[in-house]
């Protein structure tokens, strides 16, 4: 696959940040993927990701220079599936902590680790993992 600084976004309808924890560290400052988002939020597409892949929502502002997640319904792994993951030293931050300081409505499972999607008109994000397949399932249903 191409690197996200080759891709020509106006040919896509749908941007994916997969999850897992080096993702942290390399997709909130990653400005070609924060200009995709934009780009393909902007023509009507679809931004989703999944489990500690919505750290690539962070820091992304749109044309007022408002977060683009302010205000919307979010979902990403929680602090206690980091804590029980026995992650909290080794990652750069809270995921579910930065979200809420952005402005997000973070959402989560009562239950640690179930599937859990939240969409927020063309936001698609998956909680955890568990969630991928649905993510995949619903961003598929709002391209139809």
């Amino acid at each position: 696959s191409q690197p996200i600084s080759e891709a020509n976004a106006a040919q896509y309808d749908a941007i994916y940040f997969t999850g897992g924890h080096g993702v942290m560290y390399d997709f909130p400052d990653n400005e070609d993927a924060k200009k995709a988002i934009n780009e393909i939020y902007k023509k009507g597409g679809v931004v989703s990701a999944v489990c500690h892949g919505i750290a690539g929502l962070l820091n992304v502002k749109n044309e007022k220079g408002r977060f683009l997640i302010d205000q919307k319904k979010i979902t990403g792994f929680s602090n206690l599936e980091e804590f029980l993951a026995n992650k909290m030293k080794i990652v750069p931050f809270k995921l579910e902590d930065e979200l809420k300081v952005q402005g997000a409505r973070y959402e989560k499972s009562y239950i640690p680790f179930r599937p859990k999607v939240v969409i927020d008109g063309q936001i698609v994000t998956g909680q955890n993992p568990q969630s991928a397949n649905l993510v995949g399932a619903t961003v598929k249903e709002l391209l139809s």
